[in-house]
């Protein structure tokens, strides 16, 4: 098997897999169309969100860490996750921390890129065979930008000092780069055939997603990021998810697909990459812009789910805020995860500390209230809806509507708006069910029903984040 590539290892690695599904049909086109069915893939009735299992669901979460894989208690950390609402989980192919190990194995003083460590990879099988059980929803990132610069890359296997398969002098490689990912000065990213065409170096980046494909397309509930935060060039995500298609769809899979870009501001050419070429990437990912605040946050969101055309589901995997870190405070964090999910996203995910606040207790309490309000709706038939608010001031107060049937408003730190409900039914009968969430509580504190007019004023009862709920009955 060591000496198979491409879909024929695939191939191989599929027809020996167990069968994840205790009714699992006789044969192996049944065994497909039931796969299918269940994977993670865009909504059928509204493909800003996804479906799992046939069924429509809002990704939400948080975690300790971005290469999840590596941690030591993860059973229990995706236990804890679950059981606060959450369901969602970023895991980049990383091992830069202390205590991870990397996925190739280390002969002498050098690593084989023709041999795995075996270790790394049942670390990642046991993180995706448990997110299976669990229903967790995982999105790889391939490429883990930050492992390929600076120190990282010092004792990077890739680097050609560092393994006994090619020399700097072979490959083009550099040995030593000093500088942030953002001055893209490692070609090890301009491999593919459209920039430097570099067969020597993409036979070992092939072969490691070869052997991450291997592990993961026997199963249907992982998506798929090129990069983290990359500004290289488009050819090299491009060629990468048209990779990793080609090579589901020849062992029968289809998967999803997106890039993630390092600019913070969403208007910038490189996001267009992927805003514009649906056919490459089935989903975007726009992480970078939770580095905006407050109204901006929101205001540049909306204008690319506006314009984004097909419609795809829009994921955020990265939400940054966090007392103590470098990208605004907790509270930025917090608001930044309401918006989005209230902005109509398909999922919010707390980064890990400290630059986000992973799934401390105030993220746990935030995901919970999250998941009990949204448990009250129909989501999916909701869209971001400020435009029926009046006397309201800048970030003071968020909707989320289906205007006639049912309304959610989120306020930050407390506030009072006035909201327009001529679409409710003005019949005799109807009333209004007007409930309060005390988010920080994960507590429902106040329920009134009134009649139904054509706008009301509500208030929050005190500062802090609180959301209401208003439906017609």
């Amino acid at each position: 098997m060591r000496n198979l590539r491409g879909p024929y290892k695939l191939m191989l690695v599929l027809l020996v897999c167990v069968s994840f599904y205790s009714a699992a049909p006789e044969t192996k086109a049944e065994k497909d169309i039931e796969m299918e069915k269940n994977r993670i893939q865009i909504y059928s009735e509204n493909p800003r969100y996804w479906q799992y299992k046939g069924e429509p669901i809002l990704l939400i979460g948080g975690s300790v860490e971005d290469n999840l894989f590596q941690i030591r208690n993860l059973k229990a950390h995706l236990e804890l996750l679950k059981s606060v609402g959450g369901n969602y989980v970023r895991s980049t192919m990383s091992w830069v921390d202390e205590g991870d190990v990397p996925p190739f194995k280390k002969v002498g003083d050098h690593y084989d890129l023709n041999q795995w460590n075996d270790e790394f990879w049942n670390r990642f099988r046991n993180f995706i065979t448990w997110t299976h059980e669990m229903d967790i929803i995982v999105q790889i990132e391939v490429w883990a930008t930050f492992n390929y610069y600076r120190e990282p890359w010092a004792a990077n296997p890739f680097n050609p000092k560092n393994n006994s398969n090619y020399t700097a002098e072979e490959t083009g490689l550099p040995t030593v780069v000093k500088s942030h990912p953002v001055a893209t000065e490692n070609n090890f990213f301009w491999s593919v055939p459209k920039e430097r065409n570099q067969q020597i170096v993409l036979k070992y980046q092939e072969k490691f997603v070869d052997k991450l494909l291997s592990e993961t397309l026997p199963y249907g509930h992982i998506l798929y990021c090129m990069d983290n935060e990359t500004a290289v060039t488009a050819a090299w995500g491009e060629y990468w998810a048209t990779y990793i298609r080609k090579q589901a769809a020849a062992v029968g899979r289809v998967v999803e697909t997106t890039e993630m870009w390092d600019p913070w501001d969403l208007s910038d050419e490189k996001h267009k990459a992927t805003f514009d070429h649906p056919e490459t990437y089935s989903f975007c990912d726009i992480s970078q812009n939770n580095h905006q605040k407050r109204q901006r946050h929101w205001d540049n969101a909306q204008k690319i789910r506006t314009k984004l055309s097909p419609i795809r589901p829009i994921n955020n995997i990265k939400i940054y805020g966090a007392d103590g870190g470098r990208f605004g405070s907790t509270r930025d964090g917090l608001e930044r995860f309401w918006r989005n999910i209230f902005g109509g996203f398909a999922s919010a995910r707390f980064h890990r500390p400290d630059s986000g606040v992973g799934l401390s207790e105030i993220a746990q309490a935030h995901l919970k209230s999250m998941r009990m309000i949204t448990d009250e709706m129909n989501v999916f038939k909701c869209e971001p809806s400020n435009d029926l608010l009046s006397n309201r001031e800048e970030n003071e107060a968020y909707t989320f509507a289906n205007p006639g049937q049912e309304y959610a408003v989120y306020f930050p730190n407390g506030g009072s708006v006035d909201i327009d409900l001529n679409a409710v039914d003005q019949t005799d009968a109807q009333k209004l069910t007007i409930r309060w969430l005390n988010i920080a509580k994960s507590g429902w504190e106040t329920k009134e029903e009134i009649p139904v007019s054509d706008s009301i004023t509500v208030s929050a009862p005190t500062e802090g984040h609180w959301a209401v709920l208003i439906q017609s009955k």
